[in-house]
C-alpha cells in the first residue's frame, strides 16, 4: 500500500491527513506516503517530509515519474 496525497486539497489539506494517518493505531500508520503537490520549493519540500511523507512530487508529473515514486516508497522494482 502507498498513499498519494495532494497537499493542496479543499476543506483538509495533505499536512492535517498524513498527520491522521500517522496518529492511527497499528500497521496502516506507517503506510509509505507520497505528498502531490504544485507547492515545488525546497521549504515545500522540506515540510513535506517533516509531516510525515517518504516522498514530495511537484506538479505537473508524468505518469512514469509517479508510478517510479509509487515503486520506490514501497520497496519495489521502478517501472522502466
Amino acid at each position: 500500500d502507498v498513499l498519494v496525497a495532494d497537499i493542496g486539497m479543499p476543506e483538509e489539506d495533505g499536512y492535517s491527513l498524513i498527520g491522521k494517518v500517522r496518529e492511527l493505531d497499528g500497521a496502516i500508520r506507517d503506510v509509505p506516503a507520497i505528498a502531490l503537490t504544485a507547492y515545488a520549493g525546497e521549504g515545500d519540500r522540506q515540510r513535506a517530509l517533516a509531516a510525515g511523507f517518504q516522498m514530495h512530487l511537484a506538479k505537473p508529473v508524468e505518469p512514469l515519474e509517479l508510478a517510479s515514486a509509487v515503486a520506490t516508497v514501497a520497496g519495489r522494482e521502478a517501472p522502466r
